[in-house]
């Protein structure tokens, strides 16, 4: 049996798996899309009003794409044909990344994607989070060889769900082509843009953004992990609650507001640094392969580490740039693609198998996500210092000088 042929086997079986998971867990892990996509949908289709048009949305205007496509499937109920429709979406960027299945790395990349899509569990499939991915995967392989169709993947996963948008970023830092990455990038935003505005929804164009900035801190944010603890050992004022608003949990605690205030404008800092740092190698003559999927990484864990939102499926965000990662060096990236492993495993212990006990502050599941939180700090350590250890065309030269003068000494 040749490696595609097993590989394929491990798609369906691991797809199959997630699917039905969903259905046993505890915590409504499909709970998104029966509870609040399918009825967004409903409205949308039966002219009720159009969320991000007529009203503001917590998501970019194409989100509504996929909640609309899902009903393609009219032979199942909506969450199975969710499943279905993420499955498919899976499998086409499955079938690229593949191939003939004679290279070793996109092999390995497969069956850590594989392995990470069976780790988070059905969180990374229920969720838009899930629609992105497959996008944001292909999207990242066509950049070099089709970079105009790339560009475009990766802008209209942006216009799905805002996190493909540091993936975006880092390609035009690293790429050859920037300004046709650019351009596809520009286009898609021209038309969704010109699309909402002529539907009427001009004033919501870009409510995504506003939603994001007004809220408090999510309970699994990794910023939030002080309160969480405080609400563990049951502090006055430390407390859980849920905002109705934007259907979330959040956690609030003495001084709670200054945290909430500086998080968005420390997020922005933090990203422009990791872009300049990257920007900078690439300057000096860093290889794309060296600079995209390393920045790629820090980019995403930068949105991840310093965002007051946390959500359990905001660990899907890892798996494409650690797939590109190790289709271009598997050697380096065998350590982190294993720790992000780690985290997504730890992500399904927290949600949905302990959520219960993690929304009453129980000191198991808070640890669990206190751990969870660490290592998504170490892996965003380690892509900085990978990215500031990035060699370029100028310390290549530089090195080559020193040991010519040394020979010659």
């Amino acid at each position: 049996m040749s490696r595609r042929v097993v590989l394929w086997i491990a798609f369906a079986v691991v797809h199959l798996a997630v699917a039905v998971a969903g259905y046993h867990m505890p915590s409504q892990p499909m709970g998104d899309v029966y509870l609040v996509y399918e009825p967004w949908s409903q409205r949308a289709l039966s002219g009720q009003g159009i969320v991000g048009i007529t009203e503001p949305w917590v998501y970019p205007q194409l989100a509504m794409l996929p909640l609309i496509a899902a009903w393609a499937f009219g032979f199942l109920s909506y969450t199975p044909a969710w499943a279905v429709m993420v499955t498919i979406l899976d499998a086409l960027a499955f079938w690229m990344l593949v191939g003939r299945g004679r290279s070793r790395g996109r092999s390995v990349a497969a069956w850590y994607w594989l392995a990470a899509i069976l780790l988070l569990g059905p969180v990374g499939m229920y969720r838009l989070d899930g629609v992105t991915v497959p996008l944001a995967i292909a999207g990242s392989l066509w950049l070099v060889g089709r970079p105009w169709l790339g560009s475009i993947l990766l802008a209209v996963a942006t216009w799905i769900k805002v996190w493909p948008a540091a993936i975006l970023a880092a390609a035009v830092v690293a790429a050859r082509r920037r300004f046709t990455i650019i351009g596809g990038a520009a286009a898609v935003s021209a038309v969704t843009l010109a699309a909402v505005f002529l539907a009427g929804g001009g004033a919501n164009a870009f409510s995504f953004i506003s939603e994001q900035t007004d809220r408090g801190l999510q309970i699994e944010a990794p910023v939030s992990g002080f309160y969480m603890l405080l609400a563990m050992f049951g502090v006055n004022g430390a407390t859980i609650y849920y905002s109705p608003e934007i259907l979330t949990f959040q956690v609030t605690g003495p001084n709670v507001d200054p945290v909430i205030a500086v998080m968005t404008p420390l997020l922005v800092l933090v990203i422009a640094a990791v872009f300049v740092l990257g920007a900078i190698k690439s300057w000096r003559g860093a290889s794309f392969a060296a600079v995209f999927p390393v920045l790629s990484l820090a980019l995403v864990l930068g949105f991840i580490v310093f965002n007051k939102v946390g959500s359990p499926q905001y660990i899907v965000w890892l798996t494409a740039p650690v797939v590109v990662g190790l289709v271009y060096d598997r050697r380096h990236w065998a350590k982190p693609a294993v720790l992000a492993l780690v985290i997504a495993a730890l992500t399904q212990g927290i949600y949905p198998l302990t959520y219960d006990g993690l929304l009453v502050a129980q000191p198991g599941p808070v640890l669990l996500l206190e751990a969870r939180n660490l290592l998504l700090i170490v892996l965003f350590v380690w892509s900085v210092v990978r990215l500031t250890r990035v060699r370029t065309r100028r310390s290549i030269a530089s090195a080559l000088s020193r040991r010519v003068a040394a020979f010659g000494g």
